[in-house]
């Protein structure tokens, strides 16, 4: 089968965590295992059209509204889903509508943690490599009040 990269897909830590846009074709569930992906989390309020055409590729769902920021207890859950998949050799794709908010706001908190980055530090790295991540002030907040957590 043919695989197709999944709009608005890059990799954050080459290997670990990537992220993308809610992907919708088959093929672009392809294109994550093929590229090493072995779970994909969800991070819209319904799970992705087609997500059970690649049952290789498993699915985590952190149900969460459009323009919202993460919950302490949502942000951990994303953590363990990453460190245990990279712990077995495994990437992990996350996504929301457009993987900008919802999802750079994750990918930082990752930055916080695995490159002991401070918040801001690590939304300026996420803009720098997605363009367009964290849209809004709760999104940036959430980055921040992680960091003070886990400082």
């Amino acid at each position: 089968m043919v695989s197709t990269a999944p709009n608005n897909f890059s990799w954050v830590d080459p290997g670990k965590v990537a992220g993308l846009a809610v992907p919708r074709m088959t093929a672009e569930y392809q294109y994550l295992l093929d590229n090493g992906i072995k779970h994909l989390v969800c991070l819209c309020e319904r799970k992705p059209n087609n997500y059970d055409t690649c049952p290789r590729l498993q699915l985590h769902h952190i149900k969460m509204a459009d323009f919202t920021a993460p919950s302490p207890s949502q942000i951990d859950r994303f953590l363990a889903i990453v460190e245990e998949a990279n712990g077995n050799g495994e990437g992990v794709a996350v996504h929301c509508m457009h993987g900008h908010g919802r999802t750079g706001t994750m990918l930082a908190c990752y930055l916080v943690k695995t490159r002991k980055m401070s918040g801001i530090d690590a939304i300026n790295e996420i803009r720098r490599l997605r363009k367009g991540s964290i849209e809004t002030h709760d999104q940036e907040k959430a980055v921040v009040q992680f960091y003070q957590r886990v400082k």
